[in-house]
């Protein structure tokens, strides 16, 4: 995955050589901890770490390094729902709950659980979408809607194995599908009502529907 704070922090210096070796990966950026979602990565400076230091300078890039510019291909290939797609089923489930007056967080993500598209309703709490996001991990571990998961899980502890820290094992997810393949998610949180998540997974079946 490549930066563009390496970009803004190194690019006059290795400018030069970017473009006259091969092209290779930077250095990884560090995992946020076991409840970090996917795409959820720190970089390794400007950060206090897990020792409490404060590194304020990158760290050495590997020579031959290939640092963004503008024309280079994908950062990822996931097969997924596209900008257009994603913002599209966001905004139908963000409006079906806000219809029916509630203020909730839609995510969409991609086949590797990467958001796609991230909305929170005006007057809503930051952390709905996140949640919403945990959701769809649930879908893309378990291959079915979040409160189908959630209610297997209720009758065989066995596939607790699945369940990760980054996971909320609630109503409110789907899986989006494409030729009977799993390429994604929609996951809404935010929504009241009884019984949990019901009234969220309704919102997300309209944005479904938008697909």
């Amino acid at each position: 995955m490549r930066v563009n704070w390496m970009m803004l922090m190194a690019g006059a210096v290795l400018a030069g050589t970017a473009t006259a070796q091969p092209a290779r990966k930077p250095f990884h950026e560090t995992p946020a901890g076991p409840r970090a979602l996917p795409g959820d990565r720190l970089p390794p400076f400007a950060m206090i770490d897990d020792k409490g230091d404060l590194p304020l300078v990158p760290p050495p890039l590997p020579a031959g390094v290939h640092l963004p510019q503008p024309g280079d291909g994908p950062e990822s290939t996931a097969p997924g729902p596209n900008l257009i797609e994603a913002t599209r089923m966001a905004q139908a489930a963000l409006a079906a709950c806000s219809h029916d007056g509630f203020r909730v967080g839609v995510a969409v993500v991609d086949s590797v659980g990467e958001a796609r598209s991230l909305l929170t309703a005006d007057g809503a709490d930051g952390s709905h979408v996140f949640v919403a996001m945990r959701k769809t991990e649930v879908v893309r571990a378990f291959g079915m809607a979040s409160g189908a998961a959630n209610a297997a899980l209720q009758k065989d502890a066995g596939l607790r194995a699945k369940v990760t820290p980054a996971m909320f094992v609630e109503g409110g997810a789907l899986p989006i599908l494409r030729d009977g393949r799993l390429v994604g998610a929609i996951g809404v949180s935010g929504a009241a009502g009884m019984p949990v998540g019901h009234q969220d997974e309704v919102c997300a079946a309209a944005g479904l529907a938008a697909l």
